[in-house]
């Protein structure tokens, strides 16, 4: 008899308990009625700030995961990545755990469709730009360092992030470029395959000049110049006969196309230089002007 009422004392007791934490856990704020109505109380806060943690500790493993194998320039490059993905989960988490906790999410999604639509429109570009950005980082496109060329610019990529690219000119402007040009127009990535270059100096020579005179001055103003590559070798080509001169090109390697301008302004410097000595002039453009008098 004397259990039997201790049992019913320690049931009564959890029941009390039970019924305390389960009013507490139903305290909140309510809007709209009827079927329309939306309860935010504290059990489905908590119930959100676990499934957040949860959430965050899955997410952590999984970039742990899929980067372990992946040097730290690559590992940083992926955080930018997991950021957006982090976001996107999130708000996954936010709208199956209000509809597990019996919140009708249709009638919040109904509500704000209006909204979604305006800011799908306003951000359709920031969302090209972060899809360029996912694209460029995994399948490595674009990598810092890379020399570029875009809409007529050259520049050196020195920081990618998930939204913009950002490259140095070679007047030493910044050049803030939104990712979504990169899969979408035509971008020259000159160190896309290796870091050397070939580069070319074009000239033409007055009718009747040495031709092989002039290859041999056009390869020794290229060879020995400092940052002019000595493999592969450089050599001329004699490209066509213009109207006024004999157009010779000479091309040559270089490991460094960032810097393409000075080292091709020095060359023309010795080159300028070769011909006084050989007397091999550089002729301007001429015509012959006949007056026919009636």
């Amino acid at each position: 008899m004397q259990q039997n009422n201790a049992e019913t004392v320690k049931e009564i007791i959890e029941n009390d308990i039970w019924g305390s934490i389960k009013n507490f856990l139903e305290i909140g704020v309510h809007f709209g009625k009827g079927e329309k109505e939306i309860h935010i109380t504290i059990g489905l806060i908590l119930l959100l700030f676990v499934a957040f943690l949860f959430t965050s500790f899955v997410l952590k493993w999984l970039r742990v995961l899929f980067t372990r194998n992946m040097q730290n320039d690559d590992k940083l490059k992926f955080i930018s990545v997991f950021k957006f993905i982090r976001y996107v989960v999130y708000l996954v988490v936010i709208v199956v755990t209000m509809s597990a906790a019996g919140i009708n999410i249709s009638i919040l999604l109904t509500a704000s469709a209006a909204l979604f639509v305006g800011l799908g429109l306003a951000l359709q570009e920031l969302f090209q730009d972060i899809i360029g950005g996912i694209f460029i980082i995994v399948d490595k496109s674009l990598s810092v360092g890379d020399i570029v060329e875009i809409n007529g610019k050259v520049g050196k990529v020195f920081e990618i992030k998930l939204r913009t690219t950002r490259c140095i000119t070679r007047d030493d402007k910044v050049v803030i470029i939104p990712n979504h040009k990169f899969i979408s127009e035509t971008i020259y990535n000159y160190t896309q395959n290796h870091k050397s270059t070939r580069e070319t100096v074009r000239l033409g020579v007055a009718y009747g000049s040495d031709v092989d005179l002039v290859t041999k001055l056009l390869i020794e103003a290229v060879i020995g110049e400092k940052g002019v590559l000595k493999n592969p070798k450089p050599f001329v080509i004699f490209e066509d006969f213009g109207d006024s001169a004999l157009i010779f090109a000479v091309n040559f390697y270089i490991s460094d196309s960032f810097s393409d301008p000075r080292i091709k302004s020095a060359i023309r410097y010795k080159i300028d230089a070769k011909f006084r000595e050989n007397n091999i002039s550089i002729p301007f453009p001429q015509r012959d002007v006949y007056i026919k008098r009636s």
